[in-house]
């Protein structure tokens, strides 16, 4: 029985490992490169609205 309960933490900080890898790795190349082009391009907005002001 001690290798069982053993083998089912282990199982488990194991899975919990596996999962917020997982979300770490989909949160660095989907989210944060949409959230760099978004603000990209509020930045050209900005500038692009004061240029058009100063003419």
């Amino acid at each position: 029985m001690k290798k069982f309960s053993k083998g089912i933490i282990t199982g488990v900080v194991g899975t919990l490992a596996a999962t917020a890898a997982g979300i770490f790795a989909v949160k660095k190349t989907i989210i944060d490169p949409e959230l760099k082009k978004e603000e990209f391009i509020n930045e050209n907005r900005r500038k692009a609205a004061r240029k058009r002001v100063s003419h």
